[in-house]
């Protein structure tokens, strides 16, 4: 007899885990062809927290040796708070990937457990990453405007424009998640009853 495993990744005896015939169970650990994908986003991240230090030494640096304008020190910080973003967003990608479509990561209860994690799943993950791509395109987008003078008025429209793109989308996928899990629900009140 197969055992299963508890919330904490231990096995519980006397529990059958039913075994698949060998092409299900084949489809089913494809899953797992995604590991190496999430792994090389760890190294993605890596890559990221780099070029965080390379640019807070090069902010560093013009600050410490030249009289700097206020301007360009929030470009700098700009630039800072854009790789943070993106490390947020890998991040997400990463753990709420591997959670979602390929294994269970057993940290529930574990202090340091990211707080969306608990209720994570496909249509949460895209709406999140919808918003975090937002997010990063505002700050390319206030990059742009405060160095204006330096760019053609072509240049910030299609920033502007690939920016309401990326609202609209975003907006369109919350709606259509809060109409399918309206629905969802409401078939599952109609089971519950019958």
């Amino acid at each position: 007899m197969a055992n299963t495993r508890q919330a904490d990744g231990r096995q519980t005896p006397g529990q059958q885990i039913q075994r698949l015939r060998p092409v299900p169970a084949m489809i089913f650990a494809a899953r797992w062809l995604q590991l190496p994908l999430y792994l090389g986003l760890i190294v993605a991240m890596g890559i990221y927290v780099f070029q965080f230090w390379k640019e807070m030494m090069h902010i560093l640096h013009i600050v410490t040796t030249r009289n700097v304008d206020e301007t360009e020190i929030m470009l700098g910080v700009l630039s800072l708070i854009d790789v943070v973003m993106i490390a947020n967003l890998l991040i997400m990608v990463i753990i709420g990937g591997y959670e979602t479509f390929v294994s269970r990561l057993y940290i529930e209860g574990h202090p340091d457990q990211p707080e969306w994690l608990s209720h994570v799943n496909a249509s949460v993950l895209k709406v999140k990453l919808a918003t975090a791509i937002i997010g990063i395109s505002s700050i390319h987008l206030l990059k742009t405007f405060i160095n204006a003078a330096h760019l053609e008025e072509k240049t910030m429209f299609w920033q502007t424009m690939i920016h309401l793109t990326f609202l609209v989308s975003a907006i369109a996928i919350a709606a259509a998640d809060r109409v399918l899990g309206i629905k969802l629900h409401e078939a599952h009140a109609a089971k519950a009853e019958a």
